[in-house]
């Protein structure tokens, strides 16, 4: 079970199909495809790197970034994709962390190049003649037989509260995935076009999985990022995309939309398929996107630690406005995906009855095979055959999870849990309000109270007592925010999260 037998499937059923695309243009059919990763595994197998090595790959989305991809499966080696926006030092300790022998890179993410990375067998620009030439078609290798727990994905965790942990993702783990794709999410057919503006480090990345599955075609903004303008034109150049976007991209597109006065059926002829996760959507963020964008959203929720696998909320179920539930689905991620359990458990680990909150447990062939070298980790983590996911939720009568928090960003006010999100989803329905995050600050009376950091929508002035009267009138008083702070950004990282960490400690500071 490698996955590059999928691209071996596809070049031999259709090898002239167009694979690969820098903007409108063709770079590579899936028979080129198919032959440069063949003559790179190769040639990384003559370099010395054996079956189960790591290539770490830290560059800004690029066409050879999928190719790169293949060929390192193709010789049955791991893929570590780090996030192009670390810093250096954070890029040294995964590498080496991660024993990587070689590590292939963009100019402008590693301008020092191989002396950034002392140690490392090999440090290559991925855009440069030499990475070129490696890509070439030559002598080639056959696709190296790999089982369905050997590694193929080295994804390192934000590292928000400490360093990063390396997840181990097997070929079982992405296969299931590629499937559960298209069983849950979208199905996908060869005249499909899969676009990377999001970083492909991540989520996006591997969505290259499900897509090769199907023979459709893989596009790369000549931009090499989020540029909503650019995208609508390529959608209406080459056909509908299908994208995966954190909530902050979707936010993007919708105001583009709505400044270009374009219509649901404008949107159509760009975007097939949006699909959202990664953080929190909240409900009137999907309203407003529906509204001016049409049905082309799916909702996904899962983690590193089972990689785009825990729950869906379906094209469907989003609109769905007739349903007596909708309001609540709304503000849900969905049921749980074809190929995993979901469950919501007590701290014992037993079960609990819908409407009561716990932490959410995953269970199926897409958890991850344990942290990378750390064994203590990876018990906490994986106990009683389930991925202890961190996130608290509930679950409905119908299997729908709605998630509250991080179990960390949990509230004790005066002895009550209280679940910020709660609070966000209400101060959103304020028109002046374009985000917002509550968190919890010591209080010698209550434990905690909680502080709401809120950003203004553009043009806007924000009336902190129409807020407080907001949250009166939607919630119980005791989970109303003790006081306000107006901010122009909020802290976040390099995959759109918002980092309460960083808010508290503003609150710490001086």
């Amino acid at each position: 079970m490698n996955l590059a037998h999928l691209l071996e499937r596809q070049a031999l059923r259709a090898p002239a199909r167009p694979a690969l695309l820098r903007g409108t243009q063709v770079v590579a059919s899936h028979g080129d495809w198919a032959a440069s990763a063949a003559a790179l595994a190769q040639r990384l197998r003559a370099a010395g790197l054996q079956a189960g090595d790591r290539v770490a790959l830290f560059s800004r989305n690029h066409v050879r970034y999928a190719q790169w991809m293949l060929g390192c499966w193709w010789a049955g080696l791991v893929v570590v994709p780090v996030n192009a926006r670390l810093h250096v030092q954070e890029l040294r300790w995964i590498v080496d962390n991660a024993q990587a022998r070689w590590v292939v890179h963009s100019a402008d993410v590693l301008p020092e190049g191989a002396a950034a990375l002392p140690g490392v067998a090999r440090v290559l620009e991925i855009d440069s003649d030499e990475g070129g030439a490696l890509l070439a078609p030559g002598e080639s290798l056959p696709v190296t037989p790999r089982g369905p727990d050997d590694l193929a994905w080295l994804f390192y965790t934000s590292g928000t509260t400490g360093r990063p942990k390396g997840v181990m993702i097997t070929h079982r783990n992405l296969m299931t995935m590629g499937l559960g794709y298209q069983v849950d999410v979208d199905a996908v057919s060869p005249d499909d076009a899969m676009v990377y503006a999001a970083p492909m480090s991540h989520g996006a990345g591997i969505y290259l999985v499900p897509h090769l599955m199907a023979g459709a075609r893989h596009v790369v903004p000549d931009s090499g990022g989020v540029d909503p303008a650019e995208l609508f034109a390529l959608g209406a150049a080459v056909g509908p995309l299908s994208t995966f976007a954190a909530p902050t991209i979707v936010r993007r597109l919708v105001a583009h939309a709505e400044a270009a006065s374009l219509t649901p059926e404008d949107c159509a002829r760009a975007f097939k398929t949006i699909v959202y996760g990664g953080a929190p959507m909240y409900a009137a963020d999907i309203q407003h996107a529906l509204r001016v964008m049409g049905p082309r959203f799916v909702q996904i929720y899962g983690q590193g630690e089972t990689p785009m696998v825990g729950t869906v909320l379906s094209r469907r179920d989003l609109a769905d406005s007739a349903h007596p539930q909708h309001a609540q689905r709304l503000a849900s991620v969905g049921v749980a995906q074809t190929p995993v359990r979901v469950q919501v458990a007590g701290t014992n680990g037993q079960p609990l009855p819908p409407g009561e909150v716990g932490e959410v447990l995953v269970q199926g062939d897409s958890v991850m095979a344990g942290y990378w070298r750390n064994e203590t980790a990876s018990a906490e983590a994986l106990r009683g055959g389930w991925l202890w996911t961190g996130d608290m939720g509930c679950l409905d009568e119908a299997g729908y999870l709605t998630l509250k928090d991080r179990s960390k960003d949990l509230v004790i006010c005066g002895g009550s849990n209280v679940y910020p999100r709660e609070i966000e989803e209400v101060l959103l329905e304020h028109p002046d309000v374009a985000e917002a995050a509550v968190v919890g600050e010591p209080d010698p009376e209550w434990g905690e109270r909680l502080v709401a950091f809120v950003v203004p929508a553009p043009g806007a002035t924000l009336d902190t007592a129409a807020l407080d009267a907001l949250c009166l009138a939607r919630i119980a008083r005791f989970k109303r925010p003790k006081r306000y702070r107006v901010v122009q950004a909020l802290p976040k990282n390099a995959y759109g999260k918002v980092l309460k960490t960083a808010l508290r400690e503003q609150l710490r500071g001086p």
